[in-house]
């Protein structure tokens, strides 16, 4: 069971989809993130690029973030997102958009800026380092925008050293298979 852990909404029991098709992050993997940045989160902006159920983004939004767009290109994934807005009373600060992530960050550049975009692909998809790199020319984020990586690997960048030269390792973690990389665009490519 997937819930809201603190803020407006805690306690929110949320729907997932059945299946295989998406993995939720586990609580305790999205604690952790939340405890990570907790303190930050009030008044930002969230992008959530593989949403899924939407959790993360509205694990932020009842911690005060002021908007977060959730993106998922499965009808049923932003069905789900819609009506666990609604049932957590945020959908006012939401946008869901059933879309494809690299459509999306085409579509959006440069008309807002995400302080925290979290990343979370299906694993092994090769869809992580797609989205980093698409990420960083996409114009979306904010001064000192941290970007919340998780993968099953901890070679979130795939040995790709230009890649990797995009962005500083703020930290990272690992839970369980899980690893989390907290990232944040280097100075001198911003």
């Amino acid at each position: 069971m997937m819930r809201i852990i603190t803020g407006t909404a805690r306690g929110t029991k949320l729907a997932t989809l059945e299946g295989e098709a998406t993995r939720p992050t586990t609580e305790r993997v999205k604690e952790a993130i939340f405890s990570m940045i907790q303190f930050d989160v009030p008044d930002s902006w969230f992008l959530d690029l593989f949403a899924g159920s939407g959790q993360m983004g509205l694990e932020a939004l009842s911690r005060g973030a002021e908007k977060a767009h959730l993106i998922d290109k499965s009808p049923e994934a932003a069905a789900i997102i819609k009506q666990n807005a609604q049932k957590t009373h945020l959908w006012d600060r939401c946008r869901v958009l059933n879309m494809d992530w690299a459509e999306y960050l085409r579509s959006a550049r440069g008309q807002y800026k995400f302080d925290f975009v979290f990343v979370d692909p299906p694993y092994g998809s090769g869809l992580l380092h797609d989205a980093l790199d698409k990420l960083a020319d996409s114009d979306l984020l904010a001064d000192n925008a941290w970007i919340i990586a998780e993968d099953e690997k901890e070679d979130i960048f795939d040995g790709d050293e230009a890649l990797a030269a995009k962005y500083e390792i703020v930290k990272s973690s690992r839970y369980s298979r899980v690893h989390i990389v907290v990232l944040t665009r280097r100075k001198e490519e911003a």
